[in-house]
């Protein structure tokens, strides 16, 4: 119950929030006295004497806070607080108890009640405590009507990448064919008609052939790079042992290089966490880079070393080939962007483009370093292998 000596504070404390209130207690001299003094202070109070009235009055209407004494005859606070969360999920609550009943009125909150008052309880008191149930309450909503929104979005986005991932495989088809149509003909009329052309037209076929060639790379460039950074497909992380996935990658892309046998020196590397199968295209295209840009040099060299530092694990692929100007290391990671000639050294510019992409979405980082002619160096960070905790975990892009 109010204490008299809380009376004079009804004219000066206000209600930040208007809402309204359902207050039940069975000593209904306190009931009427607890929804006049709200309502005093711009609450919307209605009051009831018992929770099964209570039920039907929040089976009627809207309420944002229940305010229901703890020991009741029938169904006491804390059955109450459960069986209106059932019907109004978004109801704010406090429980009224004495002194006696304090480890209920916890046990209370533990079941879903947002606060609890002792009585008799002061006005600032019982103001307070339904401030902040209301704000907590709002923010619950908030939170709530968030975490739908995104959802919603969520499942938009996944629509509209498919989609889109659709269309491009579509379009690259459609465009392939046109392409492969310029090809074959201008092959025949260089093949079957070459000795009929003068070298200018001959020049021409060149051109149209070396251009149907870069178009198609362009556009399987595209399709590698739209599958490499595809938001729509999970990433299966578990512990992977990269020394093992860098020396079968350095096999392969050795199979594909042309000229002396390459040197490629990997030291024992620490394990990380991702996705062993694309991490392996990883490093691929490092090592595959790092080959084709020491193709010019007697023999290409590269060395692969990884440490542990500040909860990552740490790869290193060195080569001794052109390098490039840390003026344009900018440029690196980009789609289609190239810091050589396409005829000092063949490629449309997205290996490292995916590379970056792939890293990122494994919360990773990566940079180089980098002097001309004197070879460059590519680092990247992961996350380190725990496998007790994260072993076939699955994660969204």
């Amino acid at each position: 119950m109010l204490t008299e000596a809380d009376s004079s504070l009804s004219g000066t404390a206000t209600a930040a929030i208007k809402a309204r209130v359902l207050v039940v207690d069975d000593e209904q001299a306190h009931m009427r006295a607890l929804c006049d003094t709200l309502e005093a202070e711009g609450y919307a109070p209605r009051g009831c004497a018992s929770a099964h009235q209570a039920l039907e009055l929040l089976e009627e209407g809207k309420f944002e806070l229940l305010i229901t004494d703890l020991v009741m005859p029938g169904m006491d606070g804390i059955e109450l607080t459960n069986a209106a969360r059932l019907i109004d999920p978004e109801l704010a609550s406090i429980v009224m108890t004495g002194h006696a009943t304090v480890d209920t009125a916890v046990r209370a909150m533990q079941d879903g009640a947002l606060d609890y008052v002792l009585k008799p309880f002061k006005l600032n008191v019982i103001l307070a405590a339904i401030a902040r149930a209301l704000e907590m309450q709002r923010l619950r909503s908030e939170y709530g009507r968030m975490r739908d929104l995104e959802s919603k979005r969520s499942a938009e986005l996944a629509l509209a990448t498919r989609d889109l991932e659709s269309f491009s495989y579509s379009i690259a088809h459609d465009l392939r064919a046109p392409l492969r149509a310029v090809s074959s003909f201008a092959q025949i009329l260089e093949e079957e008609h070459g000795g009929a052309l003068d070298e200018e037209a001959k020049r021409i076929v060149g051109i149209m052939r070396n251009g149907c060639s870069t178009m198609d790379q362009l556009i399987v460039g595209l399709l590698e790079f739209s599958r490499a950074t595809n938001g729509t497909h999970r990433l299966c992380v578990e512990a992977v042992d990269m020394t093992a996935l860098a020396e079968a990658a350095a096999r392969e892309v050795a199979m594909f290089h042309q000229g002396p046998d390459p040197r490629i020196d990997i030291e024992d590397l620490p394990a990380a966490n991702g996705d062993a199968t694309v991490l392996r295209q990883v490093w691929c295209n490092l090592i595959g880079n790092a080959l084709k840009y020491s193709s010019k040099r007697p023999q290409s060299q590269v060395s692969i070393t990884g440490r542990i530092e500040g909860g990552e694990a740490i790869y290193r692929v060195q080569d001794n080939g052109a390098g490039f100007d840390m003026r344009y290391a900018d440029k690196l990671f980009g789609v289609f962007q190239r810091l050589h000639r396409t005829d000092e050294f063949a490629g449309v510019g997205v290996g490292l483009a995916i590379v970056h992409r792939i890293i990122v979405r494994h919360g990773g980082r990566i940079w180089a370093q980098s002097t001309p002619d004197e070879g460059a160096c590519f680092h990247f960070a992961l996350p380190l292998a725990d496998a007790a905790e994260d072993s076939n975990r699955t994660i969204p892009a």
